[in-house]
């Protein structure tokens, strides 16, 4: 191959990756243009619809993650009445990763928070030692051997018959997705983290709760999230006694109140840095 040919080619690559980057319009930095201030949550309800989620012994994951989020959303009306709430699901319905983040991004949100419940490979059946705990994850570009858990949750993708389309930035051996996705979402990681710190300080500190901490995994709802956002998962459905904590009324307003209180004392640090 001749220089020029090479040069050619090295020059006709630059301008394409520059065009791409032109032509990606990413949602507003809701970071920047809030000053760092925490006006709007966007309350995430995982699974739904004909995507159940985790299954425990009576139940599914969907409809704990909407009951939980529901009252999350009348806590904050209750609570913090000048925090303005979206939900990206508010009935048994099935919603394409995409369009919860798209939801979030389109209403400005400044924190995405997603309800979850976990499960482990060791079924439903009473055992002693049983997984247990919360759980916090933020996004991460990549952390191998951390896969798991990205694999159940986006696993909701490919219940969507254009998948392959939508989700095109997941495609690793893509430079420019890769460089573009990571661009979009690093910006976001530190807030996420802190959020994800203050939430499980208050699981374990004030709830008295096991943890097993704030983990990054590569969740395709938090990378395309505009904004701090925290996948909670609340709890192993498939663990008999998290299962009736999870299902219960005292359970479920207890996991609201240690997000309500992460909530203030996250918006009291926003406002002083």
């Amino acid at each position: 191959m001749s220089k020029k040919y090479f040069r050619l080619i090295f020059t006709f690559s630059i301008l394409s990756f520059y065009t791409l980057l032109c032509s990606f319009t990413p949602a507003a930095d809701t970071i920047k243009a809030s000053g760092f201030k925490l006006k709007t949550v966007i309350i995430d309800a995982g699974h739904g619809g004909k995507d159940a989620g985790a299954k425990g012994l009576s139940s599914y994951e969907k409809n704990v993650t909407l009951a939980i989020a529901k009252k999350l959303q009348a806590a904050i009306q209750a609570q913090i009445p000048d925090l303005a709430t979206i939900m990206t699901r508010s009935d048994d319905t099935f919603i394409e990763l995409s369009r919860r983040s798209d939801i979030a991004n389109k209403s400005q949100g400044n924190l995405f928070i997603s309800i979850h419940c976990n499960s482990s490979a060791e079924g439903t059946a009473y055992r002693e030692h049983k997984q247990s705990g919360v759980m916090l994850l933020v996004y991460a570009s990549k952390r191998t051997g951390e896969q798991m858990e990205a694999m159940r949750e986006n696993a909701s993708i490919l219940i969507e018959p254009d998948y392959k389309q939508k989700y095109q930035a997941l495609d690793a051996s893509d430079p420019s997705n890769a460089i573009i996705l990571d661009a979009f979402t690093k910006k976001y990681r530190k807030q996420s983290i802190r959020f994800g710190e203050y939430l499980n300080q208050e699981f374990t500190e004030t709830d008295g709760r096991k943890s097993i901490g704030v983990r990054e995994q590569s969740l395709y709802v938090l990378a395309n999230s505009a904004m701090p956002a925290v996948l909670i998962e609340t709890g192993f459905i498939n663990n008999p006694d998290e299962e009736e904590y999870l299902n219960s009324e005292e359970g479920q307003t207890q996991i609201v109140q240690t997000i309500i209180r992460s909530i203030q004392v996250y918006r009291a640090a926003l406002a002083v840095q």
